[in-house]
């Protein structure tokens, strides 16, 4: 994920805020019926000519470098099938707005690469979607079972990640680190200790930009996998929990070790809470280095690319998140760009099926800025070292839950300035009043989800 795709994270639930609308008026267009959703009997890819054409319109958020890379994915598939003529639109940061505009308009794209799984759900549950069901061999072949769950609806195959995010992810200044004589911890209560060390040899441990909360969803979304489970994680995700459960209290508590260590935050409270996410990187690996740890994703290294001089593996480098009271080794939380199909012809099906192979996911690989959830990719396929490492942690995870704000409603989980991300702005503002934040993450909760 590219710094772009970053920061196109809170635009995107602008959009979102309008989907519900308008999918209710593109459930009656005349090109959604559900009896069109269903494949032709015998039909699957496998029997598809390598001489089919045909053109596909893809719709997707990726511009710049990415759009770059991923027409070289096309060119690829263009190899292989030169009779099939693929036209990529970026719809950019408003892609949500865009794609049900056009889905109301009765004029979707042919496939669409979309960041939210409860989009994906609701347009397959207005029969705005065709089912991958055609592909679910070579999916089941090559992704484990939470990403094709991730894409499941009513027991039809509606996606396929293509391109994935790990947010499970810690960053280090190495020199920093060798400095206060540390090593990279893998459990929390080493975290925690080697936090109080980097502190007395004269640099802050942590490096948070909280000024619209999100980089504080992520921190607790990682703490409640590991202390609470995925089936938890799942309950609450949905709200079948209330915010108030102790399941909630445990992972705050944890929490609060970190953002209540005011003293060895950069900048302290009021800093942290000022800071955006770009400068809690610069903070960290910048010529000026104030901080040793950034917790956040993989595309924490394209900030640190992009706007410090650090090196790889020599100025900064990662660690998997730590695992909590023994909890979570292996776990991922992450995100990814969901193909999704709207109109389901031979050269759809040949593209979609192209890009769940490993070659499909294997060109973009060698180019950079990518991670696939394809467990067959194989790690010679990455362009770097620490993309290579964080790529085949998401791919092979003991457990992968996706961005747990990204599932709820934007009034709760995506909005500036209101539900999740204020109140966890609250939360770093008064660490100790667990019980009041969960009271007011519960009230925002229920509201949002009416």
């Amino acid at each position: 994920m590219s710094t772009r795709s970053l920061h196109r994270r809170s635009l995107l639930w602008v959009g979102l805020l309008l989907v519900a609308a308008v999918l209710v008026i593109a459930a009656g267009c005349g090109s959604t019926s559900s009896a069109s959703n269903t494949p032709s009997p015998g039909s699957s890819v496998a029997g598809v000519s390598k001489d089919v054409s045909g053109s596909i319109s893809v719709m997707g958020v990726w511009s710049g470098a990415e759009q770059k890379a991923f027409q070289q994915v096309i060119d690829a598939f263009n190899q292989q099938y030169p009779n099939v003529k693929v036209k990529f639109n970026s719809a950019g940061d408003q892609l949500p707005t865009v794609l049900s505009t056009a889905v109301q308009g009765g004029n979707p794209p042919t496939i669409a690469f979309v960041a939210q799984p409860g989009l994906l759900k609701q347009f397959a549950q207005r029969g705005v979607l065709k089912p991958l069901d055609f592909m679910k061999a070579t999916v089941a072949a090559n992704y484990a079972p939470d990403w094709i769950k991730l894409a499941t609806v009513d027991g039809h195959l509606y996606g396929l990640v293509y391109k994935g995010a790990n947010k499970s992810t810690v960053w280090y200044n190495v020199q920093d680190f060798k400095n206060a004589g540390v090593t990279p911890p893998s459990d929390w209560t080493q975290l925690l200790q080697d936090a109080k060390t980097l502190q007395a040899s004269g640099v802050k441990a942590y490096s948070i930009g909280a000024d619209v909360g999100w980089p504080l969803t992520d921190l607790f979304e990682n703490i409640y996998l590991r202390t609470a489970g995925p089936d938890m994680y799942d309950k609450l995700t949905a709200h079948q929990i209330p915010w108030t459960d102790p399941s909630v209290t445990t992972a705050l508590k944890d929490m609060a070790q970190v953002i209540g260590d005011t003293s060895n935050l950069v900048g302290g409270r009021s800093g942290a809470l000022q800071a955006d996410f770009p400068t809690s990187v610069t903070n960290a690996f910048g010529s000026n280095a104030k901080g040793a740890m950034v917790f956040e994703g993989d595309f924490v290294q394209g900030v640190i690319l992009d706007q410090t001089s650090a090196k790889a593996t020599t100025d900064f480098n990662y660690f998997p998140f730590p695992t909590v009271d023994g909890q979570g080794k292996g776990d991922v939380m992450g995100g990814g760009d969901t193909l999704i199909l709207f109109k389901d012809t031979p050269a759809a099906r040949a593209f979609a099926n192209y890009l769940a192979t490993p070659e499909g996911a294997s060109v973009w690989a060698k180019i950079g800025g990518f991670s696939s959830p394809n467990k067959n990719v194989p790690g010679s396929a990455y362009s770097d070292l620490i993309g290579r490492q964080i790529a085949l942690q998401l791919a092979h995870a003991t457990t992968f839950r996706f961005d747990m704000s990204d599932q709820t409603p934007a009034a709760f989980g995506g909005t500036v300035g209101q539900g999740e991300w204020k109140i966890m702005t609250d939360f770093l503002r008064d660490p100790s009043n667990i019980q009041g934040i969960q009271q007011q993450l519960e009230a925002a909760a229920a509201k949002a989800y009416k």
